[in-house]
């Protein structure tokens, strides 16, 4: 019990001080987790009839999120593609520039955003969010509504426009979508694992249910 207990401490205590940084720090970190996103994003495997691949991207996405919290989380995917469209190689296939994020894949780009900037903002904000089934399913949330809604209204526009194909739902969903429902539900499962094992769960920054949550049990 001495054991666990010296863990959930550290725990709190990493959270804390990652809460109480100057400005300087979290810049640094949220460019190390851009960093860890620009790597995982080469990660991939090809879809022979999509023009989006599979990648590791998600994954380092849904983990900047609950590591850096509210706001810096968001932050963080933000630089990696300001720095993409800005020259940086390191969306996926080592490629860079405007021009790729108005590509086939680039409302997925933006989706990591819209993601981060969720998922860092409940993290931070509840410590239910933290446990294992409230984070699958904001995740689940985060990853197939924040992330391939736009993912898949850019997909379909840029299949029309440049591509000169209007696709039905179906195939658009085929191309976009349904290849990657089972990686990235393997993907969500093992952020949220990995969120239940290193957030505290204890409040540490003044959450909303600070003081309730002592009754729940946070599995």
């Amino acid at each position: 019990m001495e054991v666990v207990a010296r863990i959930n401490q550290a725990k709190y205590d990493v959270f804390r001080w990652r809460y109480g940084l100057s400005i300087p720090k979290k810049l640094t970190l949220a460019f190390g987790m851009a960093c860890l996103v620009g790597l995982l994003a080469q990660v991939r495997i090809v879809v022979p009839w999509s023009p989006v691949p599979v990648t590791g991207q998600t994954f380092a996405v849904l983990l900047a999120a609950v590591l850096l919290g509210r706001w810096w989380g968001g932050i963080s995917i933000a630089t990696y593609v300001g720095l993409g469209v800005l020259g940086v190689p390191w969306f996926t296939g080592f490629n860079s520039g405007l021009t790729y994020l108005a590509g086939p894949t680039g409302g997925y780009i933006i989706g990591f955003i819209l993601a981060a900037f969720f998922l860092g903002h409940l993290t931070d904000k509840y410590v239910r969010a933290r446990s294992f089934f409230s984070m699958t399913g904001l995740m689940l949330f985060a990853n197939f509504i924040l992330v391939f809604i736009p993912g898949l209204i850019q997909l379909g526009l840029w299949l029309r426009l440049v591509g000169g194909e209007t696709v039905t739902l179906a195939a658009l969903l085929s191309m976009g979508l349904l290849p990657f429902i089972a990686g990235d539900v393997v993907k969500v499962i093992l952020a949220a694992v990995i969120t239940r094992g290193v957030t505290p769960k204890a409040a540490f920054n003044g959450e909303t249910d600070e003081g309730k949550w002592a009754g729940w049990r946070v599995p």
